[in-house]
């Protein structure tokens, strides 16, 4: 069953279990589109002939938010998917030199698939954070807060994301793609700072 289909405890429970997979790069993928999804929802609460200067900027947040939180849930998915390539290539055979050469090209391109997905997590929880800016200084008071928890969720999932792809950088032998990575890994530091950022105008604006 895919997580987009799954219930809650469901996927908890798999998370739980002694597998490889739904793990870390699942739980990042989620945390952004919990995000996601707590932006659009304040998103929807800022309506109204209150909000009428802001309603284009929120209708296209709106749009955003909901395809971002689809694009999470196919993330977690890929990823889930990704890492039982990853195992099945370590379950190969290598009885022979040729066996033993396709397993270790196997297992390198299954490694390399791994890291992308996170990557990407990387990239959508920068957008969240864009989008919760944007969100921080006209979004409904009455949900206000709502908006510091989809920075802090973006926030988790950039940071978890990039040391799923960092564990996955050290056993990478293809160089062109380890540079790849490590620009999306270098993006983190600025999206953990400006989620941080978005949650202390929050707690500002809650203060005033």
């Amino acid at each position: 069953m895919p997580i987009s289909a799954e219930n809650i405890s469901g996927f908890l429970g798999r998370l739980a279990e002694r597998v490889p997979a739904p793990g870390g790069g699942a739980a990042a993928a989620l945390q952004a589109a919990q995000g996601a999804a707590l932006l659009g929802m304040v998103a929807r609460y800022t309506t109204g002939p209150e909000y009428a200067e802001h309603q284009l900027m929120i209708g296209r947040i709106i749009a955003e938010t909901d395809e971002l939180r689809s694009l999470a849930l196919r993330l977690a998915e890929a990823d889930e998917d990704a890492f039982a390539a990853v195992a099945d290539a370590y379950r190969l055979r290598a009885a022979t030199a040729e066996e033993e050469s396709a397993r270790a090209d196997a297992i390198a391109q299954a490694l390399v698939n791994a890291a992308w997905p996170q990557a990407r997590v990387i990239s959508l929880a920068g957008l969240v954070v864009d989008l919760a800016e944007a969100l921080a200084m006209i979004g409904n008071r009455n949900v206000i807060a709502d908006v510091a928890a989809a920075a802090e969720a973006a926030r988790a999932s950039a940071a978890t994301a990039r040391v799923n792809v960092e564990v996955n950088l050290a056993s990478i032998a293809d160089e062109e793609a380890s540079l790849e990575m490590i620009a999306e890994t270098d993006r983190a530091d600025d999206i953990i700072a400006r989620a941080a950022q978005v949650t202390d105008a929050v707690r500002e604006r809650i203060r005033d």
